[in-house]
This record gives C-alpha cells, sequence and structure tokens, in this order.
C-alpha cells in the first residue's frame, strides 16, 4: 500500500498513520507485553482477539458479544489468559502489573482493568480503544 502524506502547520510533510500502520504496531506491543509476561515469572494464552464482522457485526453494529464499535473489530485488541503455577488468574488485580505496563509503552495503549475487564489490552486508533 502507499503511503498517504498530509502537510502540518510547519508545512513540512509528514506520513499518515494507516489502520495497518497501527495493527503492525500493537502486534509488536503484544510481542512485548507477553515477553514481559513470561520474564515477570507468569504465563499466558491467548483469547479472544479478532471479532470476525460475520459473527459479531460491522463496526458500530451490535450483533452478538461486545461494545458495536469494539477494538477487536479492527484486530487492535486481545484478551489474554494470565496463569501464575499453572492456575488460572482471572481477577482484573492479577492483570495490574501487566496493565500498567501496557499503557506505559504508549498513550494510545488501553488497559481493560480501567473498565473492570482486566484481561483486555487495546490501542486507540481513531477514537476507539
Amino acid at each position: 500500500m502507499k503511503p498517504t502524506w498530509k502537510k502540518t502547520k510547519t508545512k513540512s510533510l509528514k506520513r499518515s498513520v494507516t489502520l495497518g500502520d497501527t495493527q503492525r504496531e500493537f502486534t509488536q506491543d503484544v510481542a512485548d507485553l507477553i515477553q514481559f509476561i513470561y520474564d515477570s515469572g507468569y504465563e499466558c494464552t491467548l483469547g479472544d482477539a479478532y471479532r470476525d464482522p460475520r459473527s459479531h457485526g460491522k463496526m458500530g453494529e451490535d450483533k452478538a458479544y461486545g461494545r458495536p464499535t469494539s477494538a477487536h473489530k479492527q484486530r487492535l485488541a486481545i484478551d489474554l489468559n494470565l496463569f501464575l503455577d499453572g492456575k488460572y488468574l482471572s481477577t482484573t488485580e492479577a492483570h495490574r502489573l501487566f496493565g500498567e505496563f501496557w499503557e506505559g509503552m504508549t498513550q494510545d495503549n488501553v488497559w481493560g482493568g480501567r473498565f473492570n475487564d482486566g484481561n483486555h489490552y487495546s490501542r486507540r486508533y481513531n477514537g476507539i480503544a
């Protein structure tokens, strides 16, 4: 895909950030988060990541579970199942260390623990997280 460019107030050229750019950055951050989880002595498995519009509706459509504007529909959210010593940790509090690490990576990373969904990690794009 050819990058798009726009002029900024200083009249220099700045590349527009596309959804694809954001998805690739999100994926790299998820890899770093997972590595941090393992380095901290925990383990994890992948939970809900992409929500297919055939089952969950298009962006803005309320179908199945989740919000109509879920970042999962844009491939910008993942739920991680956390384990310590083989025991599944289901509480938001168990994810706090990792949620705060996630949010510290970039101002666009959003941890679901802020809205009682502790295993949810997403990236803000066009105002949706």
